[in-house]
C-alpha cells in the first residue's frame, strides 16, 4: 500500500483525525499541544497519528495535503488546518459546532 492509499485509509476510518507531533498525552511541540487543548474542550473523541513515529506519512501527507506543517486536523477526510486556525474556531465556536453538528453553547 502506498502512502497515499495509508492516508486515505487512516481518512476513512477516523472521522476525526489529528496527524501530529508527539500524542495527546505528550505533544512534542507547541502547536500541537495547543491544538490537543483545543480538541479536548470540545470533547469529541479523536484519533491521532504521531508523525515521528511514521517518516513515511510525516513527508507524504505534506503532498497529500498540500499543506507544509504540522499539526494537521482532519473531519470527515477533509483537512480543516492546523494550529491557527484550529484555535481561532475554538475560539469563535466553529469547531465545537463543526465537531458535534450542532451551535456552540445549544
Amino acid at each position: 500500500m502506498d502512502v497515499n492509499q495509508r492516508i486515505e485509509s487512516q481518512l476513512k476510518e477516523n472521522p476525526v483525525l489529528l496527524y501530529m507531533k508527539g500524542t495527546p498525552d505528550f505533544p512534542q511541540c507547541g502547536f500541537s499541544g495547543q491544538t490537543v487543548a483545543a480538541l479536548k474542550e470540545v470533547g469529541k473523541p479523536f484519533a491521532f497519528v504521531n508523525i515521528f513515529e511514521d517518516p513515511e506519512i510525516r513527508e507524504g501527507l505534506k503532498a497529500y495535503s498540500n499543506w507544509p506543517t504540522f499539526p494537521q486536523l482532519y473531519v470527515n477526510g477533509e483537512l480543516i488546518g492546523g494550529c491557527d486556525i484550529i484555535v481561532e474556531m475554538y475560539r469563535s465556536g466553529e469547531l465545537h459546532t463543526l465537531l458535534n453538528g450542532e451551535e456552540a453553547g445549544a
